[in-house]
């Protein structure tokens, strides 16, 4: 079996559905990847992820470096085998976390020199040294070590952080290959940046596709520009990167983001959003958000959603997630982040089913109309 291929079994419109191929199981298009952060997707078992319909999740490489640490995770035998999980694990680079969880910094060509926020010590990030990290730990799709500028900057500075991203996706490509047997059985994506700019995103994914990548991310959205704003950059962004490769939108989003997403070419999405609105007492639904802290759920017999087939649906009520939440019981939060991540995976699934049968843009119609309406 290949190492990596993708194969486009339908279009509608600009919407994809698919499958990548891996060595370790099928990721079937359009996918949502629950966050694992700290080699564990927050209040859940590896199983009841799986169960959910997840047939990849996302690892982090700046956390997992800090603790427990790169070169340990190695000696444990891996990602994979310390949290239990056997299907394929999509690790970030590391460099939006050095640039948004870090005061104390330093971005040269080199790479990122930056403090931990967990004890202080200083760290050096590079390209080469992501590659490493991403390898110690037995990724699956290896992501280029890229920075990710505030949406709100002048557009030089937008280019010249583009321009070396660029400089870093050739670095991490070279670095990537040099990983031996890592590299055989394992792909690397490239990440589009650019921020809201056409020509500098144009510019980007034509520098990306010079150095050839597995799959194409496009990156510096979902950062505090606004749903608006990120779909008339999708309107054009996935246009500019090669069609027969998967394109990843990173760090997205609320379900209407991920079906707005879909429409303008995205095969691919990681949040983490389901599980950490689990955490804090909101359930996603086919008709929207529910805050199930509210007081009028205290005496609410029926379950979170009637169309929702997960196994806290099936056999919880409104009434007993609202106390649990109330409480401060620990049951809240792991029935609620089930839900969740069971909620968008019969999502993408829908939406799979959805553009196989020629019907998605009445699927999206509907649902934002049900989604939309509270």
């Amino acid at each position: 079996m290949t190492r990596f291929s993708f194969t486009i079994h339908a279009t509608e419109g600009k919407a994809r559905t698919g499958t990548i191929k891996m060595l370790r199981g099928d990721i079937r298009t359009p996918a949502f990847m629950p966050v694992g952060t700290a080699a564990t997707v927050k209040a859940l078992k590896v199983e009841d992820v799986r169960a959910s319909g997840a047939d990849i999740i996302l690892g982090n490489t700046y956390h997992l470096m800090l603790r427990p640490g790169a070169e340990r995770m190695a000696r444990l035998g891996g990602l994979h085998k310390f949290m239990g999980w056997d299907r394929p694990i999509l690790t970030d680079s590391g460099g939006y976390q050095v640039m948004s969880l870090s005061d104390l910094r330093k971005i040269t060509e080199d790479g990122v020199t930056f403090a931990s926020h967990l004890d202080g010590s200083r760290h050096m990030l590079s390209p080469e040294r992501s590659m490493e990290i991403q390898r110690l730990l037995g990724s699956d799709i290896v992501m280029a070590f890229d920075e990710c500028p505030k949406i709100d900057q002048p557009r030089d500075v937008i280019a010249r952080s583009m321009e070396m991203s660029m400089r870093w996706a050739k670095r991490s490509r070279d670095g990537f290959d040099a990983g031996g047997e890592h590299a055989a059985r394992s792909a690397l994506f490239g990440i589009q940046q650019g921020g809201l700019d056409q020509g500098l995103r144009k510019e980007s994914a034509d520098a990306l596709a010079q150095i050839g990548f597995d799959g194409y991310a496009v990156g510096g959205l979902a950062v505090g520009e606004g749903q608006e704003a990120m779909f008339a950059t999708l309107d054009f962004a996935p246009d500019q990167l090669p069609t027969d490769r998967p394109r990843y939108l990173m760090g997205v989003g609320k379900p209407d983001d991920l079906v707005g997403a879909v429409e303008r070419g995205i095969d691919m999405f990681d949040c983490v959003l389901p599980t950490r609105s689990g955490r804090n007492g909101q359930a996603f639904t086919w008709n929207g958000p529910l805050n199930l802290r509210n007081a009028r759920h205290a005496e609410d017999t029926g379950p979170l959603d009637e169309r929702c087939t997960c196994p806290v649906c099936a056999k919880y009520s409104r009434a007993y997630l609202h106390h649990l939440h109330k409480s401060g019981e620990i049951l809240g939060a792991m029935l609620l982040t089930e839900h969740n991540i069971g909620f968008y995976q019969q999502l993408m699934a829908g939406m799979r089913a959805a553009i196989a049968e020629q019907r998605f843009a009445a699927f999206a119609s509907d649902f934002r109309r049900d989604y939309l309406s509270r």
